[in-house]
């Protein structure tokens, strides 16, 4: 259990008692500049500390760059903040434990981040709470992942304890040989887990706000389409169910997942829970992330209330937001760099983008550009009407996709 944390100044209806509260995050990157963008929309004051200068919050008026491992400047960063977030599991958790546990409260707190930020502790968490993950090891030693990987069949997945997301720092291994691959490129000082490959049938996502006093929030399952080569998140669809044959009981199982885990690490602000759906129509939780995430941008659009909106209200004390869909379905893709370097001014493509029907388009100010790096994504909504029903729903569904998968593409960074 969590210890507890210094909690902002709250009325008698748990709400902050200063009107216009101010809210710190640790990080200078898309998911730190989408938070505050709906911070300001509410008066909600931000400040802000990256580790490095250039970033998509270059030039906000209320960022800082420092040490985020130096207690002095994150005492000096968190002065006046009603509370603190991070946008990423791999802010320094115990350094803002030690420096601010008696100045502020730091959701999600060094306790979950901990646990999340490490995808042994993560799993094996999970594993002790009854929740279902696929079977793992969590090897200190060469020899230790070969035995696992045996036991365990291959082929098997080996995973990078601290780093690992979206494609990076796995490796698919097949035999001895890409075990020994995996465990020179991959290991830390403490190994690396080696986790039973799951033949899914898709993969699915789900977001969940959770304030302080445990009441959440849960959006609607998405459906996540990862890019065969580098398992790299491509398309989000939303909802789930709209492009996948998927159950009422499934559904909800999903939202009971993301809702049990979320419970388990104690989270406070978003939680995305990724799952994979079994042919055999079973759901488990692949991992966990304690943070607004990439398989919830679509929520901009298609929700009442986005993820980050709700991200911010729930750390800081505030009612959460409706997190219902306000279209019958959307479609996010995201918009990868191709080539190394600065990117390239907006061409005639990308404004042919900005004219397909439904497109919003989100690009991120990063400073440089890599093959596969994220720099933005676009999203397509589908029309809002009543009277959709049966194969005109699939249509509307199959339209949105093809639409956003266009706009996509224009889009040459």
């Amino acid at each position: 259990m969590a210890s507890p944390q210094p909690q902002p100044a709250l009325d008698a209806d748990g709400g902050p008692t200063a009107p216009f509260p101010t809210l710190g995050i640790l990080g200078g990157g898309q998911l730190g500049k989408m938070m505050a963008q709906e911070a300001l929309r509410m008066g909600i004051g931000v400040r802000l500390l990256s580790p490095k200068e250039a970033g998509p919050m270059q030039g906000f008026a209320g960022a800082q760059t420092g040490d985020w491992r130096d207690a002095g400047v994150l005492k000096n960063f968190a002065d006046g903040c009603d509370a603190v977030t991070v946008e990423s599991e791999w802010a320094p958790a115990a350094e803002a434990r030690d420096a601010l546990s008696e100045e502020v409260a730091v959701w999600p707190s060094p306790h979950t981040l901990r646990l999340i930020g490490h995808k042994g502790r993560q799993k094996a968490h999970l594993r002790e709470a009854g929740l279902p993950v696929p079977d793992f090891r969590n090897c200190a030693s060469l020899d230790e992942a070969k035995a696992a990987a045996e036991e365990l069949g291959y082929p098997v997945v080996a995973k990078q304890y601290e780093g690992s997301y979206d494609g990076y720092g796995n490796a698919t291994c097949r035999d001895a040989g890409d075990v020994e691959d995996a465990w020179e490129n991959l290991s830390a000082e403490d190994g690396l887990m080696i986790e039973q490959f799951v033949d899914f049938s898709a993969e699915l996502s789900i977001i969940v706000a959770r304030r302080p006093n445990g009441m959440n929030r849960s959006y609607a399952p998405v459906h996540t389409v990862q890019h065969a080569d580098t398992h790299r998140c491509h398309r989000v669809e939303a909802p789930a169910s709209r492009f996948l044959s998927l159950s009422d009981t499934q559904v909800t199982e999903a939202y009971d997942l993301g809702e049990a885990a979320a419970e388990a690490v104690e989270s406070v602000g978003v939680l995305a829970a990724e799952l994979f759906l079994h042919k055999d129509g079973s759901l488990s939780i692949n991992e966990l992330a304690p943070r607004p995430h990439n398989t919830g941008h679509v929520t901009i659009e298609a929700c009442e209330t986005s993820q980050f909106e709700n991200h911010v209200r729930a750390v800081l004390g505030l009612p959460l937001g409706d997190a219902g869909l306000r279209v019958p379905c959307a479609v996010m893709v995201n918009v990868l760099g191709q080539r190394d370097g600065r990117p390239p001014r907006a061409g005639e493509a990308f404004y042919k983008t900005l004219i397909v029907p439904g497109a919003s388009v989100h690009i991120y100010g990063k400073p440089e550009v890599r093959p596969g790096r994220k720099m933005g994504h676009v999203t397509v909504t589908g029309a809002n009407r009543e009277d959709y029903f049966g194969n005109e729903a699939d249509l509307l569904c199959d339209d949105v996709r093809r639409r956003a998968e266009k706009a996509a593409d224009l889009i040459q960074l």
